[in-house]
């Protein structure tokens, strides 16, 4: 017998206590396709949290061995290449490999099933900024016209989703407060401007300080702020670093 809703979602999170993140993704793709796309929050929780173990993985292994290879190409002499700067190419292009299908296989399950499916407000900003990380992602190890074409496609994605966000999410939701800090480093690192990574951050961290003041008396924000105040955090150093980088 084929499992049922309720049954794919316990075996999903069996395997994200297991940290058997292929099987969870595995599990709520089953729940898509064959009962809804429009996920329950903590079917999509999983999922997000899945694919964001198995890449944050990859490109941590990509850092790492990006670095070895620059260290060994320093050593080597100008126009030529030793077996071992080979092995270590060899070895980063593996990654890319692997790294790109998993982004790959996010934007696809995004733009084909959940996005279509997804509600007017926070579900829709949650999955048009999912589709910017993970566009993002893609633009950090690609080269030339690939990274520009993913780089491009990132920006579309957090454009919508902060224009939406804008328009149905109070400035200190927790989910547009991520986009923000997501967005500004987008603007930081793939297109190289802290200017207007600093800019978004503030604007970002200014209207949401001001809802608080505002609502500090609203007892039903109280889980809400508790829940921004990290991102918060994240959004001030941030806007610290990348300040002294402008001066």
């Amino acid at each position: 017998m084929s499992p049922t809703r309720a049954e794919s979602l316990l075996i999903a999170e069996l395997a994200a206590e297991a940290e058997r993140y292929d099987d969870v993704i595995s599990q709520i793709k089953t729940i898509a396709t064959q009962f809804d796309a429009r996920l329950t929050n903590d079917e999509r929780n999983l999922l997000s949290i899945a694919y964001k173990n198995k890449t944050n993985t990859l490109r941590n292994s990509w850092r790492i061995v990006d670095t070895l290879e620059k260290m060994q190409a320093s050593r080597t002499a100008p126009g030529t290449t030793t077996r071992q700067l080979t092995l270590i190419r060899q070895q980063r292009k593996k990654i890319e490999r692997e790294l790109a299908n998993v982004c790959k296989d996010i934007v696809k399950l995004l733009e084909k099933q959940l996005l279509p499916a997804a509600k007017p407000g926070e579900e829709r900003v949650f999955y048009s900024k999912m589709k910017g990380d993970y566009y993002r992602y893609l633009a950090e190890f690609a080269h030339e016209v690939e990274r520009e074409w993913y780089a491009d496609e990132s920006l579309n994605a957090y454009k919508q989703a902060y224009r939406h966000a804008m328009s149905t999410l109070e400035s200190v939701h927790p989910t547009r407060l991520g986009l923000a800090l997501n967005f500004a480093v987008f603007y930081h690192d793939v297109r190289k401007s802290p200017e207007r990574a600093c800019h978004l951050a503030k604007s970002a961290f200014d209207d949401a300080v001001m809802s608080l003041d505002s609502e500090s008396s609203d007892t039903t924000m109280a889980q809400t702020i508790r829940d921004s105040l990290q991102i918060l955090q994240l959004l001030r150093d941030d806007l610290v670093l990348w300040s002294k980088e402008i001066q």
